[in-house]
């Protein structure tokens, strides 16, 4: 019997797996800006070792995620490389992806936005991490008019927007436009009405379509069904009293009830977008840089999918749109960026968010006035390094509780140093513990360590040397020598993927 298949995306390299090393993340307070206890997070580095930094403490925990990577146009993009080969490109979006996953909760979503270079290869990608019960909708964004004489195709205006679910048949939150083409059509064939005050309104039937004689009831000479589309004769009276009735001159005709344009909420939003303009030129909310995304847009994917104080992350955060606009609308955020331009762009957007003096973007629609705060993180260097003999050593610039990190998070344990027990640096269980040391290991550490121990614990000691044999006595103690005891789980001294210490240890002034 032959083993099941499926349907899926094939490509030059998709079978070399790419061996993430789980990094650790460096806080540095010097880059933090406003609130102190915030949860808000900004990481300089390259996103695909950061997003595996982040996977074990915050698998399932993200309620949005939205990128933008780049498209693979050939444009050249002044702060991306951006013209990789079709391979080459899926080769390093499907680890990114893989782990994009993970990060989600539950009722989570994910929003990739692309152009139709990539579009077609990205839906097959998505539909096998994700599955395709997953996929929620392609939105198409008019993004632009098109040129008056077109060289060589039909005018591009249009970008897409894939949407996926974490799991099947997750419900979306509605919303609702007034400014979108249909409705801006549906508005001037409806709101036709202008009151006594000037307001603009529509009539909407109240009388079922098929009244029956012995459910109807009179009231102002009309008659009135009790049933099908028909409201009570109480509220009537109150829709009376508030002049939101519409009586016509003649009795055997409808009444019909006033609905206001300033209080119609729109229609609810299609995957047709056309009403959400790219930022122009004069606008407050323009930075000089390429690709940058209005910010109605952004709010727009967490209208649909988050409520204030939900988790969102964008690992190709750019200028910073995600990380300002969850801000201003009370989301938590994780950005995550590589170029420069964190340090150019970002950085001084989201201290402009938080001082309030960012008033462009949604700032005035949200009632954005300032407050919050973000922390600074980087990422640590590779744990292992080649010495001149070729040989992997542990890295010089990895001091004692960096390293304990480290292996916490390559074994598989939360790095949570105890108060008490030095040797309670992590734990994988609430019983199982990990330990990490630079100094040898021997019988007497063991034993003294095994007398602290309470029966139900187990611990992990992972040190540069120890005695031989020197756990054979302890059931509940395994000992490991690293970096032996790491080679080959991942690569090392990787610098980046042409693509933690959640509470790292803080680099003081001197150690700068």
């Amino acid at each position: 019997m032959t083993s099941k298949q499926k349907l899926e995306l094939t490509w030059i390299g998709k079978d070399k797996t790419i061996k993430v090393e789980p990094r650790i993340l460096i806080h540095d307070p010097s880059k933090d800006y406003g609130d102190k206890n915030t949860d808000n997070m900004l990481i300089y580095g390259d996103n695909l070792l950061a997003l595996k930094a982040l996977e074990q403490e915050y698998a399932g925990k993200v309620k949005c995620i939205y990128i933008d990577p780049p498209y693979n146009t050939g444009s050249a993009f002044e702060h991306y490389d951006d013209n990789l080969e079709h391979s080459t490109w899926l080769s390093l979006m499907k680890p990114r992806l893989e782990i994009l996953r993970n990060l989600l909760a539950d009722d989570g979503f994910i929003f990739v936005q692309i152009d139709d270079n990539e579009q077609a290869y990205l839906k097959v990608l998505l539909d096998e991490i994700f599955g395709r019960s997953c996929y929620v909708n392609q939105i198409v964004w008019k993004r632009r008019g098109g040129s008056a004489n077109p060289a060589n195709r039909l005018n591009n205006v249009t970008d897409y927007i894939l949407v996926y679910a974490k799991a099947a048949n997750t419900p979306i939150y509605p919303v609702f436009s007034k400014t979108d083409d249909n409705t801006k059509k549906y508005i001037e064939e409806r709101f036709r009405y202008v009151d006594e005050n000037g307001r603009r309104y529509m009539k909407s039937p109240i009388q079922s379509p098929n009244p029956r004689p012995n459910l109807m009831y009179e009231y102002k000479g009309y008659r009135v069904p009790t049933k099908g589309w028909s409201i009570s004769k109480e509220v009537m009276e109150k829709w009376d009293r508030e002049g939101r009735l519409a009586f016509p001159d003649d009795k055997s005709k409808t009444i019909n009830r006033k609905i206001y344009l300033d209080e119609y909420q729109g229609q609810p939003i299609s995957s047709l977008w056309t009403d959400v303009f790219v930022i122009n030129p004069m606008s407050g909310e323009r930075l000089d840089f390429d690709g940058q995304k209005p910010e109605e847009l952004i709010e727009r994917v967490f209208r649909l999918t988050t409520h204030e104080g939900d988790l969102v992350l964008d690992s190709f955060l750019g200028s910073g749109t995600t990380a300002a606009v969850a801000h201003k609308m009370g989301r938590k955020y994780i950005g995550i960026e590589l170029g420069e331009h964190c340090h150019t762009h970002c950085i001084p957007r989201l201290q402009k968010v938080i001082d309030g003096t960012d008033q462009g973007g949604i700032s005035k629609s949200v009632g954005w006035t300032g407050g919050g705060g973000f922390k600074y993180y980087y990422l640590a260097p590779s744990l292992l390094n080649k010495d001149k003999y070729g040989q992997y050593v542990i890295s010089k610039e990895y001091n004692a509780d960096m390293l304990a990190a480290a292996m916490a998070k390559h074994e598989g344990f939360l790095y949570a140093p105890d108060q008490d027990q030095f040797w309670k640096q992590g734990k994988s269980s609430e019983n199982d513990y990990i330990y990490t040391t630079t100094n040898h290991v021997g019988a007497d550490v063991l034993a003294a360590i095994s007398g602290e121990m309470k029966d139900d614990e187990s611990l992990l000691i992972c040190c540069k040397s120890f005695d031989a044999g020197v756990a054979n006595g302890y059931g509940n103690i395994t000992v490991k020598k690293i970096p032996g005891a790491i080679l080959g789980s991942c690569e090392f001294d990787k610098a980046n993927y042409n693509l933690n210490i959640i509470n790292p240890p803080v680099i003081e002034d001197e150690e700068e």
